[in-house]
């Protein structure tokens, strides 16, 4: 019989309650144990999670490595996967392999140059992957430029922060003057020009943000598993237009997607989307992570999570195709169950403890 998998996901996003499902569902029927972390007593990964732990608040990021290390060694973890403070983890890689984890992420260096968006949009247009045009702006000053640039070339202007992830942070530039209309219905992305550019004169700092034209649908974010020999494994788009969601295998969204992967070292699991600017494909952002939606991708007969794990051990999955391309869907919210108090609790069977060899730090 096959080793129970131990795997971590440290605070990540509530979407990967789907992420342990798949694994648990792997079609080797491989016994499972999933260990999560969360600064949120209630996050629906904590109770989704066989074990569960609050982590500390407050931790600078070298003391969360050491965080991270006596877990691993205390827990018995086969397979890491890290978000919070992927950049420090992943250059620890070595100290993680002596406790006899494996990193399901990138090299630093693919997790350095994707960190920044304009560092990126640099690097992908070096390789000949095309990028939409772009301003990089700290004042109200370079801000009002850039919009004017734009504008008089006919596109409709949006920012957002040059690092970050999950849209945060992004608006869209709009001449209209604030009134009832920005105050009816749902919040919505679109700011007066005027009202940035006060606060930006304001600001006791300067912000560091990404200036571009609004990109035109649709929006493609091609799923990718890439193994340490930076060769790729499985490489599949999904398309989002509005509601609709769907996906596809052509060329034109999968063959730049797989020159990032290959070219910059985004091995096991990332996500390269994608937009139109005019009649091509850009690049609109990377990310050095499992996407939330990645789970989708079950649609089309693939179980992405459990591949990466067996890559990230070393049991190579090959080429993964998918058997068949899903129909349309779209995304709906459904209730998912929370632990019977905020704090987390642990099961109450004793759990194995560092593997032979590993130590405590």
């Amino acid at each position: 019989m096959l080793p129970r998998v131990r795997v971590w996901l440290n605070r990540t996003y509530a979407e990967n309650v789907f992420f342990m499902d798949q694994l648990r569902r792997n079609p080797g029927h491989r016994a499972v144990e999933i260990h999560a972390t969360h600064g949120d007593p209630d996050s629906p990964v904590l109770a989704a999670a066989d074990t569960a732990e609050l982590e500390p608040e407050g931790l600078f990021p070298a003391a969360y490595v050491e965080y991270a290390l006596d877990q691993c060694a205390r827990r018995g973890i086969d397979v890491f996967v890290p978000r919070l403070h992927q950049a420090e983890i992943v250059a620890h890689r070595a100290d993680f392999a002596a406790l006899g984890t494996a990193l399901l992420a990138p090299t630093p260096e693919a997790v350095a140059v994707f960190a920044d968006k304009a560092t990126a949009y640099e690097a992908v247009r070096s390789i000949g992957v095309p990028v939409p045009p772009w301003w990089r702006v700290r004042t109200a000053g370079e801000l009002l430029s850039a919009v004017e640039e734009l504008e008089t070339a006919g596109h409709l202007v949006c920012f957002k922060p040059a690092s970050g992830a999950g849209g945060v942070g992004f608006r869209v530039i709009t001449r209209a003057p604030f009134s009832l209309t920005h105050l009816s219905g749902f919040p919505g992305p679109r700011v007066p020009l005027d009202l940035v550019l006060r606060a930006l004169e304001q600001a006791e700092e300067p912000v560091d943000w990404l200036v571009m034209p609004r990109l035109e649908r649709p929006e493609v974010s091609v799923d990718c598993l890439t193994g340490p020999d930076n060769r790729i494994r499985l490489a599949v788009g999904r398309t989002k237009s509005g509601r609709r969601r769907g996906f596809t295998l052509h060329e034109q969204w999968l063959e730049p997607a797989r020159r990032i992967a290959e070219g910059f070292g985004l091995h096991h699991l990332s996500n390269i989307q994608f937009r139109m600017y005019g009649d091509r494909p850009v690049l609109l952002d990377v990310n050095t992570r499992p996407a939330g939606g990645l789970h989708q991708l079950s649609l089309c007969g693939i179980n992405a999570p459990w591949a990466a794990v067996l890559l990230a051990l070393g049991e190579d999955p090959g080429e993964v195709t998918p058997p068949f391309l899903g129909q349309d869907y779209t995304v709906v919210s459904a209730p998912r169950a929370l632990r019977p108090v905020s704090l987390p609790r642990q099961r109450t069977e004793a759990l194995p403890h560092a593997k032979a060899g590993a130590t405590s730090r």
